[in-house]
């Protein structure tokens, strides 16, 4: 009978959660959030989760953390950490998510890799994703996603993501698929100081969500940011800060049916 009734709630709050909150839709890192959830082309460690296609086109090899407080209520809040570690075969990932809190939680713990041949960097990563409901006991899968990013010239860039590519469920005794995401768009870089990005991201069962964001560069060490989504609609704002390896990035979001958010991201960049 519990597993009956766990099973019967995890179906319910796929549905309810898909709403960019849960760790396998969200976006992350608060650069990321600043730009309207913009997914496919941030050049920093949280496009491991966002892009792992993306990967390889990080400088440096980078170690970043982050935390969001969604619409007031702890039980939609998310940590996470995420490294990019650069080699001389490509770049490697790794992940670690929690969202929720003690009564519903989920997390992921991820590993990946990216490499780049010639103008296309191409990504693969597997995740192993949990949720655990206080009193009716826990599920796990294991969910394989691809990405990557091709150079058309020196100022435009077209990236592609598809996550659970195997389908995986909530779990072996579960028929209720985790959520399939197919995500396309372009970014234009204008000038030194501004670029350009616009994206579409669709699930098999929902209506599709479009998004375009921008990040201007006031100093050499100050970022502004801006985006809109769409389904539901939402606005949101970023600033960010680098100093030397050092990152500071903050993100305030607000949705239409729901109301706003905050996002905080550290970065720290150990070298090539």
């Amino acid at each position: 009978m519990r597993q009956i009734i766990l099973l019967c709630f995890l179906g319910l709050f796929t549905h309810l959660a898909f709403c960019q909150t849960d760790p396998l839709t969200q976006s992350y890192g608060a650069r990321s959030q600043g730009m309207g959830q913009l997914r496919l082309f941030t050049r920093d460690a949280w496009t491991f989760f966002n892009n792992v296609g993306n990967l390889d086109r990080l400088e440096e090899s980078e170690l970043v953390a982050g935390y969001d407080s969604r619409f007031g209520l702890k039980e939609l809040s998310t940590y996470s950490l995420a490294g990019g570690i650069k080699s001389k075969v490509g770049t490697f990932g790794l992940g670690v998510s929690s969202f929720g809190d003690q009564f519903f939680n989920q997390q992921i713990l991820g590993i990946g890799f990216s490499n780049t041949l010639g103008i296309v960097s191409l990504g693969v990563k597997l995740d192993w994703f949990q949720t655990q409901i206080e009193g009716f006991g826990s599920a796990h899968s294991f969910l394989i996603s691809l990405g990557g990013v091709a150079e058309l010239g020196p100022k435009t860039f077209l990236g592609a993501h598809f996550s659970n590519l195997n389908q995986a469920k909530f779990s072996r005794n579960s028929e209720q698929l985790l959520p399939t995401l197919i995500q396309m768009g372009i970014s234009y870089l204008a000038s030194d100081q501004l670029s350009l990005s616009a994206e579409i991201e669709k699930e098999v069962e929902t209506k599709p969500i479009f998004r375009t964001g921008l990040e201007y560069k006031l100093q050499d060490w100050i970022f502004l940011r801006a985006g809109v989504g769409s389904n539901p609609s939402r606005i949101n704002f970023g600033l960010g800060l680098r100093r030397d390896r050092f990152g500071f990035d903050y993100a305030f979001g607000e949705n239409t049916a729901l109301g706003v958010s905050h996002h905080l991201s550290l970065g720290y960049k150990l070298g090539k």
